[in-house]
């Protein structure tokens, strides 16, 4: 199975939020997404030439089947999210690797927030992140530092 991946464009809007609204654990509805302010129009501007964050884009057979989302500006790790048939094959490890690499060239500390008891909190603690705040709701900010050179 070859996974390839690239940045995203504006024209991957649809398949973001196919793949962000089909995963099983933290799941969100569309309207859940919009009352946070996530929607096609802020996604698309995200992925505008013009603004420092990035987002990657996976995919098997040029059909999109996994993304990750990363804000360099606070150094956050917004978003990775694969579809539930391709769990367990690499992919969320090669999207963290990229975006974990894009925001260690600007902060020595990255973070991002997950549900504590979710798959997603293992995945990441065994990849080297660290917990370092309980938040409200269950969640958890969770935090890795840049390996020294």
């Amino acid at each position: 199975m070859t996974i390839d991946i690239r940045i995203a464009a504006p024209e991957d809007v649809d398949a973001i939020f196919a793949i962000r609204t089909e995963v099983r654990e933290n799941h969100l509805s569309m309207q859940e997404m919009a009352a946070l302010s996530i929607t096609p129009e802020t996604v698309r501007e995200d992925l505008a030439p013009s603004t420092s964050s990035r987002t990657w884009i996976a995919e098997f057979d040029r059909e999109p089947v996994g993304f990750s989302v990363a804000h360099p500006d606070d150094g956050n790790l917004f978003a990775l999210f694969i579809r539930t048939a391709f769990e367990g094959r690499g992919i969320g490890r090669r999207l963290l690797a990229l975006a974990g690499a894009y925001l260690f060239e600007s902060h020595d500390t990255i973070w991002l927030e997950t549900d504590g008891a979710s798959r997603a909190s293992g995945f990441y603690r065994r990849l080297g992140w660290e917990t370092v705040a309980e938040l409200p709701g269950g969640d958890i900010r969770m935090e890795k530092r840049a390996q020294p050179h």
